[in-house]
């Protein structure tokens, strides 16, 4: 019985796809069929697409209030005042305060940074930063990747005379708090062309427009590039528009010159590839920056993103590496628990969505434990534990499914929560997690579908195996830099047949090689996890699921195939 299900994407009418095929330089048909499927079907957006040009990128006084921060700004550096630059503790925001910071602190100096405790005052504002900046005599606190529905903390703050510029990138609720500006594109009243930017991102639009406002060169801002392309991996932003252009950019510069923190992190992950992907971004760089805050504190991973000495970013990037190694400890022992947890349950199999509380789980990891979760129960997941005497949680969902309006459906046995259709998180009194969770699994059995409940390969395109050449590799390695809505592609082949020995390496992963009926094209595969289908494909045809890829071995390259799944008839 096979639980992943294959979905084909529908085809594109053959003369269109011939058509813009013509256009693109006789580009492959199969190929031009997927820029199609993803939006790409003119010739000025393909040429956009394949050739991004940092000229693309928007006015940012575009956005809502953007003259409005740029003028406090600008007040402040004339009457000299304390900027105090606030961000969340997770990589989007760390990353979004360094950015900030950084650039801010070449032109002014009455600077200063701020990221919250995770444990003693949560995520978000707080009143204890607002505290600070009022015990510190800082008159504008700019929040980054937080603040938008801040409604009650900015009231207090105008109270003690802090003014604050909120660059967010969340949805808003009904209410837009009382700052000075409210920069989030996700505003109903926001006309900004493209509304899927990090929170990094909408801090980097900020220095944008002050930039523009002072008649600073725009080169000023490349080397700001890495931290945007770190936080647009982690934060599962779409890959599209002015976040894969800013991607794009981002990923040149770590490979070609990356900040003294990053290069740090790069040499201790001892990743030694010619040419860095998002993929080890996501795997190995935003983990690290993550651990600070989930183990420590967020402060850790600022001071090491800001600093430009290579003794200094070496040294900080040891402590962070030691919280990591701490915080996949943490994430294999809960994810343990909170699996064994489920298998007590008689009725886990009925349920449509897992909702696990555990007073003693690390707050630092409950996020990646949902993720994890999902692996093997794939429902909508929310982990909680307690902090501050709360229940707070995290939750992640599945493909299709809005997990931030399930929970705003529940909000009445919420003390706050915030977030996205695939992540959010939440806080409310241990005595309610009762009631939520019977409200949560009402509305996602109301609202969740079948297909939702079932793991889905999205297939962009079949291919025969004498179709996959080097020739057809390098426009498709064009397509990167991927992420959501421009992923890697997917490709489909039919019966083929194992050639040669099949063998299993590793934890379970199958390494084998296969051919069409006549042997004309033999291709290596490796299927991570995949092990179990060994003794199935011995001497018959079966059908698998792919994305194509490079692999090196003692100098030589080869094409190989990463199988996602197979299929026997």
């Amino acid at each position: 019985m096979n639980t992943m299900q294959w979905n084909h994407l529908p085809s594109i009418e053959t003369n269109r796809v011939k058509l813009l095929s013509k256009e693109l330089n006789n580009l492959d048909l199969t190929l031009t069929e997927i820029l199609i499927q993803r939006g790409i079907d003119t010739f000025e957006k393909a040429k956009t697409f394949f050739r991004p040009n940092l000229g693309e990128i928007h006015d940012p006084f575009l956005m809502k209030d953007m003259d409005l921060a740029v003028r406090r700004i600008e007040q402040a550096i004339e009457n000299n005042e304390k900027i105090l630059v606030y961000g969340d503790y997770d990589v989007d925001g760390t990353t979004a305060v360094s950015l900030v910071y950084s650039f801010l602190s070449k032109y002014y100096d009455q600077l200063a940074y701020y990221i919250p405790d995770r444990y003693k005052e949560g995520y978000g504002i707080s009143y204890q930063g607002i505290d600070f900046a009022v015990e510190n005599d800082f008159k504008l606190i700019i929040a980054l990747d937080c603040g938008i529905k801040a409604i009650e903390k900015i009231d207090y703050a105008s109270t003690k005379n802090v003014d604050f510029i909120i660059c967010d990138h969340h949805r808003p609720g009904p209410i837009i708090p009382k700052a000075v500006a409210v920069l989030d594109p996700k505003r109903y009243d926001c006309q900004y062309p493209y509304k899927e930017l990090s929170g990094c991102g909408v801090g980097f639009k900020l220095m944008h427009a002050f930039l523009l406002k002072r008649g600073i060169a725009f080169d000023k801002l490349s080397s700001l590039f890495d931290l945007l392309a770190v936080s647009i991996a982690a934060d599962i932003v779409p890959m599209t528009g002015e976040n894969r252009l800013l991607a794009y950019f981002g990923l040149k510069l770590i490979n070609s010159n990356p900040r003294p923190g990053i290069a740090a992190m790069i040499n201790s992950a001892q990743l030694r590839k010619q040419e860095l992907t998002i993929t080890d971004v996501v795997f190995t760089i935003a983990p690290r920056i993550n651990a600070a805050g989930r183990i420590e504190s967020g402060l850790r991973a600022v001071e090491l993103l800001i600093t430009t000495a290579k003794e200094e970013a070496e040294k900080a990037c040891e402590g962070i590496n030691n919280n990591n190694i701490e915080r996949k400890e943490l994430d294999k022992d809960i994810t343990k628990e909170a699996l064994e947890l489920m298998a007590t349950n008689p009725h886990v199999d009925q349920l449509r969505s897992t909702v696990l509380f555990n007073k003693g789980w690390h707050k630092g990891v409950i996020g990646i434990v949902a993720s994890r979760v999902i692996e093997t129960h794939y429902k909508p997941t929310i982990i909680l534990t307690e902090s501050n005497g709360k229940a707070t949680g995290s939750a992640r969902s599945v493909n299709g499914f809005d997990v931030y309006n399930a929970i705003d459906a529940c909000s009445e046995h919420l003390e706050q929560f915030g977030g996205h259709m695939y992540a959010a998180g939440l806080t409310l009194e241990i005595e309610k997690i009762e009631k939520f969770r019977a409200a949560f699994e009402a509305y996602v059995s109301r609202n969740i579908t079948a297909e939702q409940l079932t793991p889905v390969i999205e297939v962009d395109a079949f291919l025969t195996l004498p179709q996959i050449n080097y020739r057809f590799f390098k426009v498709l390695r064009q397509f990167a830099p991927h992420g959501p809505m421009n992923m890697r592609p997917i490709f489909e082949t039919r019966d083929v047949m194992l050639y040669g020995k099949s063998r299993i390496v590793g934890n379970n992963h199958l390494k084998i090689a296969v051919t069409n009926f006549d042997d004309s094209s033999v291709i290596e595969c490796i299927g991570f996890g995949l092990g179990h289908y060994e003794e199935r494909i011995q001497d018959k045809p079966f059908h698998i699921t792919y994305v194509i890829d490079e692999n090196e071995f003692r100098g030589k390259k080869s094409l190989q195939l990463l199988l996602k799944d197979i299929h026997l008839d």
